[in-house]
């Protein structure tokens, strides 16, 4: 054991090439070791197993999933714990290099197995998403325009901001893929008039906002399914689409057949919003990225996501024309720690629902998240585009002060003359 510790030490030395890790690392046999005169971290090995786990390399997944497990403790802030396995992740790497978190994979994205990798994450409990989120259950970036505001002001922005870019009008028709708990088809609603119809796959949420939207005088407005989007039956139906925070579930593979989809429910000359996640760098769509193993087995299964460079073509093939593009990068990075912080507040309670384990998973989980975006090992990217007609030009306004101020859309229609 003193040999497989002494090579773990001695690798480390070797790999920080004087850069400082403010790291101590107390071993299951008494001995320690600290790197630092000043540890941010303390790191408690509690098994040889996983020193030789870490020894063979991907150590922000190892890491991760020692912690979740118990067999590695971790004491410090997340933010220098991250940094921290950031450093053992450079020491000890992943077979290929670090990307964003999540992974690429191969999965089928069949319906009935994309409603079992949503029943995993979101039927956790509405109780429990309840303990953290802002008061309008919204579970995706928020947005902020100083910084300094709380979650439920981030997030009641970021519904508006969405709103404002769909230029959205009374009795128009809005269709919300992935509806969540129907925060956003409320503020469509009751802000903007219009009549909506959201899809799900978690049945929680179902349940939630189809209650919600009956408490709230909405439910002959909006319409809740438990829904696949690849069922949604209309067509040339919808005058706006919104996807907030659902792609990511689409899968690589199938980004076609989802534009397609948004393509044949919209009518002509629609616009549509896509907010998700996506890959900080062009080459981080591919192969197996440090932390991702572990978003995999404990958090998104059969997550995936792609550059944006992607995700724009994809929509070129379906005659989505892009509008805007707007980087959210900072806001979830932002947002993330919220989360992190008020799921903290209610620490006890949230262990009581689901258990110490469940508990490290989502606490790690966010804070990991928070510092990828931090990083730009990933990104959230808002893309609006429109449906194209057959007139040479779209219908679109000349400039984008529209989505800041009230009264500010100008139809872009070109004035000819006597050319």
């Amino acid at each position: 054991m003193k040999d497989l510790r002494t090579n773990f030490l001695d690798h480390i030395k070797k790999g920080l090439k004087g850069k400082p890790l403010p790291l101590r690392v107390l071993f299951w046999d008494g001995h320690e070791y600290t790197f630092d005169e000043q540890p941010l971290v303390t790191m408690h090995l509690r098994s040889a197993k996983v020193l030789s786990r870490l020894l063979m390399g991907s150590a922000l997944d190892v890491i991760g999933e020692g912690y979740v497990e118990g067999t590695i403790g971790l004491d410090g802030r997340y933010q220098d714990i991250l940094a921290v396995a950031e450093g053992l992740g450079d020491v000890f790497p992943a077979k290929k290099p670090r990307g964003g978190i999540f992974r690429k994979h191969h999965a089928a994205h069949s319906k009935s197995q994309d409603a079992e990798a949503i029943h995993y994450h979101y039927d956790v409990s509405n109780d429990f998403y309840k303990l953290w989120l802002d008061h309008n259950m919204v579970y995706s970036c928020g947005y902020f325009k100083t910084g300094t505001e709380d979650i439920g002001t981030a997030q009641e922005q970021k519904l508006d901001h969405i709103c404002r870019k769909l230029h959205l009008q009374p009795g128009e028709k809005l269709l919300d893929i992935g509806c969540g708990w129907g925060g956003l088809l409320t503020w469509a609603a009751t802000r903007y008039g219009i009549r909506g119809v959201g899809v799900t796959l978690s049945e929680q949420q179902f349940a939630y906002a189809k209650e919600h939207m009956e408490r709230k005088g909405l439910a002959d407005r909006v319409e809740i399914r438990l829904q696949d989007y690849r069922d949604i039956h209309e067509r040339d139906y919808f005058d706006k689409v919104s996807s907030i925070g659902m792609f990511e579930h689409v899968g690589r593979a199938k980004l076609g057949e989802y534009f397609q989809v948004i393509n044949r429910v919209l009518r002509e000359g629609g616009w549509v919003m896509n907010h998700g996640i996506t890959a900080g760098q062009q080459d981080d769509e591919d192969g197996h990225h440090s932390g991702s193993d572990f978003m995999d087995k404990y958090v998104f299964p059969d997550g995936e996501i792609p550059h944006l460079w992607r995700l724009v073509w994809e929509m070129a093939g379906q005659d989505l024309e892009v509008l805007d593009v707007e980087n959210l990068r900072p806001h979830y990075a932002q947002t993330l720690i919220h989360w992190v912080q008020r799921l903290e507040a209610r620490k006890a309670e949230a262990i009581a629902m689901i258990g110490d384990k469940r508990y490290r998973i989502w606490a790690i989980y966010m804070a990991g998240c928070a510092y990828a975006f931090w990083r730009n090992w990933s990104a959230l990217h808002q893309v609006l585009a429109i449906k194209q007609t057959r007139e040479a030009l779209t219908p679109r306004p000349w400039e984008r002060r529209y989505q800041y101020q009230e009264d500010s859309f100008r139809r872009a229609v070109p004035d000819w003359g006597d050319l």
